[in-house]
């Protein structure tokens, strides 16, 4: 499955002419790395954009639904999809689409999510450790979306991702890899639950912390 991804990502890029700004400064060689997009401030507008600096990207199917909708010709039915990108070390995405056909879904919700791509601050925020390495997240982040709320406290080395399956996925294409995480309102409703840990997870970028004064 990871080789026909590339494949597809690959016949994507060759046939990739770039129409914002972004894209043409990439193809030009003026930008080399995903970390100066966002120094930058500018704005990912197509997807090719993602895959052609974080070639190691990966996807994650995180739930596929049948939706239906109410129209005057009956009721129209379609396939919604939640995927998840990212490259296990500090960048994640997640994105949804609408298709008659699952496959269309899958990949509409995997273009999303790449333009929905940011990056992810890791360190050691647990009392208990003390490494200073980044396989945690550095302070307690809280998410929301709909009617769930995920609280992410930083775990000590060692620990493992004490959560459902579902933030597991998305927390290891960030990679993360210790804490704990607690769960609150309709946490079976799986588009809301990883919403609102990639909304946590986004939240990681709103403090600064000691780390970034030394840079």
């Amino acid at each position: 499955m990871m080789s026909r991804q590339r494949e597809r990502e690959t016949s994507s890029l060759e046939t990739w002419v770039p129409r914002t700004r972004l894209g043409k400064m990439i193809q030009e060689g003026k930008i080399t790395s995903i970390d100066e997009v966002f120094l930058s401030g500018l704005k990912i507008s197509e997807y090719q954009i993602v895959d052609a600096l974080l070639p190691d990207l990966q996807e994650e199917v995180i739930n596929v639904n049948l939706v239906q909708k109410q129209t005057d010709a009956g009721e129209k039915s379609r396939f919604k999809a939640i995927v998840a990108v990212g490259n296990r070390d500090g960048y994640i995405g997640l994105g949804s689409g609408k298709a008659s056909q699952v496959r269309n879904a899958i990949e509409k919700a995997a273009a999303s999510a790449r333009l929905n791509i940011v990056p992810v601050k890791r360190g050691c925020g647990s009392w208990e450790c003390g490494c200073g390495k980044p396989h945690s997240v550095p302070f307690q982040v809280e998410g929301k979306c709909g009617g769930v709320r995920v609280l992410i406290v930083p775990g000590p080395r060692g620990l493992g991702l004490v959560a459902s399956e579902v933030a597991k996925v998305i927390l290891g294409l960030a990679g993360v890899k210790d804490l704990w995480m607690r769960s609150f309102g309709a946490t079976r409703t799986v588009p809301s639950f990883a919403c609102a840990v990639f909304d946590a997870l986004k939240k990681t970028y709103n403090l600064i912390t000691q780390a970034d004064w030394v840079r």
